[in-house]
């Protein structure tokens, strides 16, 4: 790092007439701020996946009850609400684990100072889930919002001082490659979370047979 960014970085604007009147934060301050506030929604999302989880189990038990009793049209309805249930944990899982990544590429931040080309991509993946979130969890998608404007201003910043601007076709691609790691993982881990439901529609072929005979 240059010492004009090592300075800006460590102690902000400090000297001079602005310095005095309206001192700024160091960029690792703000860096550490938007890191806490990220963290603090991937909390937020963490505890309403825990809580669709619970619901999951309840309408899981449900069609299973329902498919046992060959209640099959009881079943199909209870299914599709568990499966438009599922649609929005997948959705809540990718949004998190989009986030922790922007969370680990901001703390190279903190260790490189290599603000403008790490913190460009970041936003994007911020900005993809916050539209996401808004028709969900519309706090969330607020506070990354701000969130955002925070990194813009960093990048503007530091941009200022070290005279580097973004690539944004190259943080485009490094945004997409956030997010399309993020939704294996997440495909992965609904594998997991989630058991797969009774086939129905085999269940009435089978009901069928019977009746056939």
């Amino acid at each position: 790092m240059s010492s004009r960014f090592a300075k800006k970085w460590e102690e902000g604007d400090l000297k001079g007439i602005k310095g005095v009147l309206n001192p700024s934060e160091p960029l690792r301050t703000k860096v550490e701020l938007a890191i806490k506030r990220i963290e603090t929604q991937i909390q937020y999302i963490e505890d309403v996946l825990n809580r669709l989880s619970e619901r999951d189990k309840y309408l899981f038990s449900r069609v299973v009850d329902a498919y046992s009793r060959h209640q099959m049209q009881r079943a199909r309805v209870l299914a599709n609400e568990l499966a438009e249930l599922r649609k929005m944990a997948n959705f809540m899982m990718n949004a998190e684990l989009a986030l922790e990544r922007v969370v680990l590429r901001l703390r190279t931040v903190s260790q490189l100072g290599n603000v403008v080309s790490t913190l460009t991509p970041a936003v994007q993946v911020l900005q993809n889930v916050r539209v996401g979130l808004s028709g969900f969890l519309p706090s969330a998608e607020r506070e990354l919002g701000q969130v955002s404007t925070i990194l813009n201003e960093l990048i503007v910043e530091a941009g200022g001082v070290t005279g580097l601007t973004p690539n944004f076709e190259t943080a485009s691609d490094d945004a997409q490659k956030i997010l399309e790691e993020a939704a294996l993982v997440a495909e992965q881990k609904m594998r997991e979370k989630f058991p797969e439901l009774p086939s129905i529609k085999s269940a009435e072929g089978s009901e069928e047979n019977e009746f056939s005979k």
